[in-house]
């Protein structure tokens, strides 16, 4: 498993957490900056499939 999946996941994990929390709070910037960090994740969770993907064939 490559490492940039596993700080995309990570940072999937952290993103979640940071936009309940923002939910939670009514904290409309920490809500955002963990959509962001979700999404950064998702597509660093994606770079890292692909190397791994690159790496079997």
């Amino acid at each position: 498993m490559d490492k940039d999946r596993i700080k995309g996941s990570a940072n999937q994990a952290a993103g979640s957490v940071k936009e309940a929390a923002g939910k939670l709070t009514g904290d409309a910037k920490l809500q955002a900056e963990g959509k962001r960090d979700k999404f950064s994740g998702k597509v660093q969770n994606a770079i890292g499939g692909l190397k791994d993907a690159v790496k079997e064939d």
